[in-house]
Order: C-alpha cells, then sequence, then structure tokens
C-alpha cells in the first residue's frame, strides 16, 4: 500500500526528481519526490484552482493550506513577490521541496512551515487551498474552523473540491460554522471540481 501524502515523516524512498509545470503562466522546474501529493505532475484540481483564482494581493499575508510540493505557494510568490506567503503542511517532505522550489525560483517570501510555526496573531488577506479531503470529513473541518477565522477582515478563501468528494456538503459546513461576518459561495464549477469562495465582511 502506497504511503499517505499526509503522513509527517514518509518513509518511502525520496526518489527526488525535478518536473516541469506552468503555474498561472509560469513555465517552471520544480522538485518533487514520492509520498508527497501528486509528485509526477499539476494535479487537475490545482490547475482548475491556479486557472479561476483572482491576482493575490500584492502585499500582506497569504496561506496556502496543505501546500505539497509548493504549486500553490509557488504561484503565490510569482504573481505578488512582496506578498508573505505561508505554505502549511504536516508532511516534512512536502515542506523541504516547497523550500527548495521557493528558494530555485528566489522567492523569499515563501515559508514552508507547520503550524505551530505560524504566528498565533497572524491574519491572511487570502488563502488558496488544495484541501486534503481525503484525510476525513472530522480532520478536515478541523483544518478549515482553525484557519478560515483567521481571514483577515475583507480576506477571501479559495478552495477547490471536488464534486463527488462532498464539495456540496463541505460548503454547507463551513456556511453552517462559520456564521455571521462570512459568505460563503460557489463562484464556478469546471471538470467535476467545486471553487469555493469563503469572504469575510470587512
Amino acid at each position: 500500500m502506497s504511503e499517505h501524502y499526509f503522513a509527517e515523516q514518509p518513509t518511502a524512498n525520496a526518489e527526488q526528481r525535478d518536473i516541469e509545470v506552468t503555474l498561472r503562466g509560469h513555465a517552471v522546474t520544480v522538485a518533487t519526490a514520492n509520498a508527497v501529493f501528486s509528485a509526477d505532475r499539476l494535479d487537475k484540481a490545482t490547475r482548475i484552482l491556479l486557472d479561476e483564482v483572482p491576482e493575490p494581493p500584492a502585499t500582506g499575508a497569504a496561506l496556502d493550506i496543505g501546500c505539497g510540493w509548493g504549486p500553490i505557494s509557488l504561484s503565490l510568490g510569482l504573481a505578488a513577490p512582496d506578498l508573505d506567503v505561508w505554505a502549511l503542511d504536516v508532511n516534512e517532505r512536502a515542506l523541504e521541496l516547497t523550500a527548495t522550489n521557493a528558494r530555485r525560483l528566489g522567492l523569499e517570501r515563501v515559508r514552508a512551515v507547520r503550524a505551530a510555526d505560524v504566528p498565533t496573531d497572524l491574519e491572511f488577506d487570502v488563502i488558496w487551498s488544495n484541501p486534503p479531503i481525503r484525510i476525513g470529513k472530522a480532520a478536515l473541518d478541523a483544518l478549515m474552523f482553525e484557519w478560515l477565522p483567521r481571514l483577515a477582515p475583507g480576506g477571501q478563501a479559495w478552495l477547490v473540491v471536488g464534486k463527488n468528494l462532498g464539495a456540496d456538503s463541505l460548503q454547507r459546513r463551513l456556511a453552517d460554522g462559520l456564521g455571521d461576518g462570512y459568505t460563503v459561495s460557489r463562484p464556478t464549477t469546471q471538470g467535476g471540481f467545486r471553487i469555493l469562495l469563503v469572504e469575510r465582511d470587512a
């Protein structure tokens, strides 16, 4: 059985390799390895998210929940070099790869971190995420309700979730759980994936 990409310390041989991908119009070469999410390509859901999201703010703070080898965090950094990007994952190998790829691309403001490394008082102007649905509903909800309330006033979170992986029920749970002060909508559906938008009132 292959190792879960959300294992904290993968035991499978890394077998690090380079792949060529295009991130929001930027053709780049990145390092990937075994036991991280979508190690051999830019996965379809992340590509759809990156095609649909608007430009991030030029400055402030951004969060990528479940960064993997870093496609979303790198895209944020390439789009807004002065934006502080926090790339979050539990998988040590994923964090190492994201840090390596950010260095290669000269993205000095992309930080690959564990949750405990994020300042507790930091609020995020934007969150982009292909969240780790396969960790299970309870764990996913705990993750979402830990980070989405940390949107800054006026901030936006853009999430991509498979329609057949519970996107619609997640949308309802987010709307119910976040409550007043937040709006949860579904701007688009593409290729079997929903784009969910969470907005905090200004």
